[in-house]
């Protein structure tokens, strides 16, 4: 047990953990840059994308023993704790369901899937046991450093190669532009986040995270944060004017150097709208995939249903991995039944959320579901939600302390020289 400075003020964060677990940070960094494993084993390599997938879940299986050893003798109470979290729970229902549909999945290859399940599932897992070992908090902040460290290694990469026909950042095969600015935006959440924590050094990084984002040119990632933005600004009442307006005019002079840019890339979108990557392409996916859905109305066609077994869409044959929508792809993968469960992940999600005493910490938490409800509809993922289950594991981990401190406050604070000083696991 540690004690956690709160200030009398109500909006100053808690004191952040001192200790950084490196366990926990090489799993945020994997988190992140094993999303580039295929191109380096296919473009990069040349022997294929077969070891780049491989080379993933080896290292998962790897870590993910490490982190079961280290977690015996660890804190039990942590894990505990978030077993008891509604919306874990409803997470863990979800986590199931997928699982059971791999056995009436209409999948090109059911074993495969079977193998993808598992590494979402091992994700979460991952996360518990490093909460459990290096404790909540810690293990939580630790981890989000390594995944923004990652990031940055994958946005130096997206930098150097070469941009594709469309001008856009990052291979269209191998590593699209939606992977690059997701992975951007997650980690520019996590950064705010750190900066709530006292973690400035992150701002610098942040800053070229956000180029990266703007540069990438994947226009749901990039309307989606910014709406999430746009709700921080609007309800943080912690933070001053001043700072907000410096925001807002430094988001409008990066948008202005890349102008030129924008408007050569405009220019390309709206001359090629039999695309299956433009708004009109996707429409022939969205009714596709409705229709398949409402042929398995209740519990879907499972896990990993629509590749390889979806025709091609668009004038270049474009193969679609998901349904380019999140509640569409809910439908399509496991139906009224899918529906239900991603209203209940993200509505308890965000009731805990909206739970939490200071502003500013209540503001940038539901600026990571905004950020996932409006990209939701134009994307989705085909193993996982939009917001993953491992990085909503790691939120619940960083929030759990402030529920006892609210739970106790009221009797267990003592006035410490105008601050107050809260037992917190």
């Amino acid at each position: 047990m540690h004690l956690e400075v709160i200030h009398v003020d109500g909006n100053a964060p808690a004191e952040k953990p001192t200790n950084l677990s490196l366990l926990a940070a090489a799993a945020g960094f994997l988190f992140s840059f094993r999303a580039a494993f295929v191109l380096i084993s296919a473009r990069w390599l040349n022997i294929g994308t077969e070891p780049g997938v491989l080379a993933g879940f080896a290292m998962r299986a790897s870590l993910m023993i490490v982190f079961l050893i280290a977690a015996f003798g660890g804190n039990s109470h942590c894990s505990s704790r978030l077993f008891k979290e509604r919306t874990f729970q409803w997470m863990i229902l979800y986590a199931l369901f997928t699982g059971c549909s791999v056995f009436w999945s209409a999948a090109a290859s059911p074993a495969s899937s079977a193998v993808y399940w598992c590494g979402t599932a091992g994700d979460v897992v991952t996360v518990v046991l490093l909460a459990r070992s290096s404790g909540a908090v810690s293990a939580a902040l630790s981890l989000m450093k390594g995944f923004v460290a990652g990031t940055l290694v994958v946005a130096v990469m997206a930098w150097v190669m070469p941009a594709a026909e469309d001008l856009r950042l990052g291979d269209p095969d191998y590593f699209n532009t939606n992977q690059v600015a997701n992975l951007c935006a997650f980690a520019l959440l996590m950064c705010s986040l750190l900066a709530r924590y006292r973690e400035d050094r992150w701002m610098i990084p942040a800053f070229f995270l956000g180029l990266t984002l703007i540069r990438s040119l994947s226009k749901a990632t990039v309307i989606a944060f910014i709406a999430a933005q746009a709700y921080r600004l609007t309800s943080d009442h912690a933070m001053s004017a001043k700072r907000k307006c410096l925001l807002v005019f430094g988001a409008v002079v990066v948008t202005l150097c890349f102008w030129g840019l924008l408007d050569s890339y405009f220019d390309i979108y709206t001359s090629a709208d039999n695309q299956a990557e433009t708004l009109t392409g996707r429409t022939g996916i969205w009714l596709w995939a409705l229709d398949a859905g409402l042929n398995r109305p209740i519990a879907g066609n499972g896990f990993d249903a629509m590749w390889k077994v979806a025709p091609p869409f668009g004038g270049e044959l474009f193969e679609a991995r998901h349904a380019e929508n999140e509640v569409l792809q809910q439908f399509f993968a496991y139906g009224l039944c899918g529906v239900a469960l991603l209203i209940g992940v993200y509505g308890n999600l965000y009731r805990r959320f909206r739970r939490l005493v200071h502003s500013s910490d209540r503001s940038i938490l539901i600026s990571f579901l905004v950020f996932v409800v409006v990209r939701g509809l134009a994307e989705a993922e085909p193993f996982d939600l939009l917001l993953p289950l491992w990085l909503m594991t790691v939120l619940l981990c960083l929030i759990e302390p402030h529920q006892v401190e609210q739970q106790s406050v009221s009797t267990q604070t003592e006035h410490v020289d105008g601050a107050s000083v809260v037992p917190a696991v």
